[in-house]
């Protein structure tokens, strides 16, 4: 099974309703961006990380049209743990592609939250912009840099509550 096909039948299995379309291959948001249908999603950029011991990683979704300053994210994120308690997540790095297949079960270019499928031991924590709370809808790969899946956010939160992972919503920039 292909990790598309793995996406939307995990989808299915759980009754959450999307629409997906295939497309050539995209991966980055500039080569992605030719291939969108104007379906009135927001289009989300996905970044995988790992802290600076490689002991913890972050998946940080925001909106395709901002761009994020690390050090800012660093230090919004370590704000964040640290008020919660946790861990400051320290100095943070882009996790190699290693990481990202032991964890996501994914490659460049096709990172998305619907890699978490594949995190079955729940190791990944989820970033989310503030501002996807805001959007009727969102869109993401299927896993596979040659697709998009729209989702209502309403039913993406259904799905992330069934992968089960921890995530939160907190303003990125």
């Amino acid at each position: 099974m292909t990790r598309e096909e793995t996406v939307l039948n995990y989808l299915r299995e759980h009754g959450i309703p999307f629409t997906n379309y295939n497309h050539p291959e995209g991966k980055t948001i500039g080569e992605a961006r030719r291939w969108w249908h104007n379906d009135g999603s927001m289009h989300c950029k996905n970044l995988f990380f790992r802290n600076h011991k490689g002991d913890r990683h972050y998946l940080v979704c925001f909106d395709c049209n901002h761009d994020l300053n690390i050090h800012d994210l660093e230090r919004r994120l370590k704000e964040r743990l640290v008020a919660q308690g946790q861990p400051s997540c320290g100095k943070l790095s882009f996790a190699s592609p290693e990481r990202m297949a032991r964890y996501l079960g994914l490659e460049p270019g096709s990172v998305s939250p619907f890699g978490l499928i594949n995190d079955t031991g729940n190791h990944v924590h989820l970033f989310l912009d503030v501002r996807l709370k805001e959007a009727g809808s969102l869109s993401f790969h299927p896993n596979d840099c040659r697709g998009t899946v729209v989702i209502r956010r309403e039913d993406f939160e259904r799905y992330l509550q069934s992968v089960g992972n921890t995530y939160e919503y907190l303003p990125l920039y």
